[in-house]
């Protein structure tokens, strides 16, 4: 108690930097009102959080904690240092009774969590970044987990989730001093740009996908070259927006429900690796990691750089490099030409992505791309070899999205662009020749993959 009597909560921010529905942050509102006193809402920079991602990661969450801290008056504490020493000086200080939370369900966060609360704090866990929370979901023939996408998706929806939980209308916050705001200052890197953080242009961008973008989803999704998805990765993974607010509006139209699909997906692949903490450094499918690989070397840095001499993926590469995000079709058609077309191994073009991404989710981008890889969750995986000219061709159509991200070929057009090796001109700008013949190389995987099948196979 505080020398008036009063008590506060503490509000630990982590992966919901968010005002509205928010059930962690309501019930420190009302543990706050029953004790008479005031929230402290917090963010702690830990260390290795910070030394584990990349400049433009880092870069969209400085953004979107100073969006937050806008749209807490200006009240949030930003400390760096230890968990526990944070937290038991904010207790202390503010004789502070609860700490409130979201629970986290990946190995980094449940690990955190049990060694705050080893210390003697106690964490009150009210809802988490999922619909459903991973876990939940279970066959009811034998309570097992599900190990395919499809009769998740069904089971998923039968279990059901919440209506979004009601925005606060006041919030009572304590006012911290100068050395509470210790907010990072995070530089992109010269020549990229990323999405706007926050949770105010979190729901701005969703009411525009659903007014323009959402009824005809299920035919834009793929293009490419055009502005078709809803663009809330990163919001999602920040929990500047909640899946349930996406969901809550969606009727069971095939656009509407091709989009439900794209949630449960990452729903799915949360509780694929909440049911095997070991398949985010392992093969999910272990016979794969028997496969004859090649080691990194210049045609992986060409990877890297978008330099392939292939415009589906090297545009899908500098996407990356540039915004820090990549379209999801091409997610799959540069995760599918490292590891099928240059014989790499899933973990090295997944730690590239982690490096880069701003959107980075552990389970989604560690199990996309093993799912790619043909070592995940998938019926018949690896006979999937994506080709990245009829890629192209097939998801832009005319081009633009290449011509965007590869200007060496903005001369060409139509399906000169994608073989540009084709047309007399084609490397007038001294676009790279191609560093494999994908052709070649699709044999060459699926020969590698019948020297690992069971006899029974």
């Amino acid at each position: 108690m505080t020398s008036n009597g009063t008590t506060n909560s503490i509000m630990w921010f982590r992966r919901d930097l968010r005002i509205s529905d928010n059930p962690a942050l309501n019930a420190a509102i009302e543990s706050a009102h029953v004790g008479g006193g005031s929230v402290v809402p917090v963010f702690i920079l830990d260390p290795a959080l910070i030394g584990g991602a990349g400049s433009k990661r880092l870069a969209y969450l400085g953004r979107s904690l100073r969006a937050l801290n806008e749209s807490l008056n200006n009240s949030l504490h930003v400390l760096i240092g230890d968990h526990v020493e944070v937290l038991t000086e904010l207790k202390k200080r503010y004789s502070a009774t609860t700490v409130h939370i979201s629970e986290e369900f990946e190995r980094f966060g449940v690990e955190r969590d049990k060694r705050v609360e080893a210390s003697g704090i106690s964490l009150t866990r009210t809802g988490s970044p999922y619909a459903v929370s991973p876990g939940r979901v279970r066959k009811p023939s034998d309570d097992t987990p599900y190990k395919v996408y499809t009769p998740f998706y069904r089971a998923w929806r039968e279990v059901g989730w919440r209506d979004p939980a009601v925005s606060p209308k006041k919030i009572p916050l304590v006012t911290p001093t100068a050395n509470d705001r210790n907010f990072p200052d995070w530089a992109l890197p010269e020549g990229t740009t990323i999405l706007e953080a926050g949770e105010k242009a979190a729901h701005k961008r969703f009411a525009y996908f659903t007014k323009n973008i959402l009824d005809a989803y299920d035919q834009t999704r793929n293009l490419a070259g055009m502005d078709g998805t809803s663009r809330m990765s990163a919001h999602l993974k920040w929990g500047e927006i909640h899946p349930r607010t996406l969901l809550a509006g969606l009727n069971n139209t095939t656009a509407h429900d091709t989009f439900r699909k794209e949630i449960a997906w990452r729903e799915f692949y949360a509780d694929v690796l909440f049911n095997n903490p070991k398949s985010e450094y392992e093969y999910y499918a272990p016979r794969f990691a028997q496969m004859r690989y090649d080691k990194p070397g210049k045609k992986f840095s060409a990877w890297c750089e978008g330099k392939t001499g292939y415009p589906f993926v090297d545009a899908a590469m500098r996407q990356l490099l540039t915004e820090g995000w990549m379209h999801n079709r091409t997610r799959m058609v540069v995760a599918s030409f490292l590891v099928k077309d240059l014989h790499l191994e899933w973990q090295h073009g997944e730690k590239f992505f982690r490096e880069h991404l701003i959107d980075f989710d552990l389970a989604s981008n560690i199990h996309g791309w093993q799912w790619t890889a043909g070592c995940g969750t998938d019926a018949s995986p690896y006979y999937r070899v994506f080709n990245p000219i009829e890629q192209g061709k097939r998801f832009d159509e005319d081009g633009d999205y290449i011509r965007k991200y590869v200007p060496e070929l903005a001369h060409l057009s139509g399906n000169d662009i994608h073989e540009p090796w084709t047309v007399l001109d084609g490397y007038l700008h001294d676009y790279p020749e191609r560093i494999v013949d994908h052709a070649l190389e699709r044999v060459e995987s699926l020969a590698r993959l019948e020297e690992i099948k069971p006899p029974s196979e």
